[in-house]
């Protein structure tokens, strides 16, 4: 089964059980009111942090460096938006955890060491090469 299969039935499934557990401890009307809070202020928070990224990207590029951070950070906080809109606790949870700036950047850097970890190993081909010139009858 493939992952993105198994993300679409395994996240309902979440949100159903702490839709449940959450409603039966505070109550339905306090659950629902709880989920379009976060999902607000998510999105203002998502908002801020998204034109805080672009002025810090705006400011590289003024310094003539790329914004490579900023272009990572920006695509990470419209995901977090996201997962803020959709309804569910643990969608809000992951959710936070990429808008605010510290907790993105400690999985910044993690995801950072696995791919240059993979970045390490030698993937190239050793090989020669002749250059032919186009007015010699000897071509190939």
């Amino acid at each position: 089964m493939s992952s993105i299969l198994f993300l679409i039935i395994f996240i309902p499934v979440i949100e159903i059980y702490l839709f449940i557990k959450i409603g039966s401890q505070i109550g339905a009307i306090t659950t629902i009111l709880l989920i379009f809070s976060t999902a607000i202020i998510g999105i203002y928070y998502a908002r801020y942090e998204g034109l805080n990224t672009l002025k810090a990207g705006f400011h590289q590029l003024s310094r003539n460096e790329t914004p490579a951070y900023e272009v990572v950070s920006g695509a990470a906080i419209a995901f977090a938006a996201f997962l803020l809109i959709i309804p569910g606790f643990a969608t809000d949870f992951l959710g936070f955890l990429l808008i605010f700036p510290i907790s993105r950047k400690l999985i910044f850097n993690k995801f950072s060491k696995r791919f240059n970890k993979k970045k390490e190993k030698n993937n190239f081909i050793d090989g020669e090469f002749e250059d032919i010139e186009d007015h010699d009858d000897k071509k190939l």
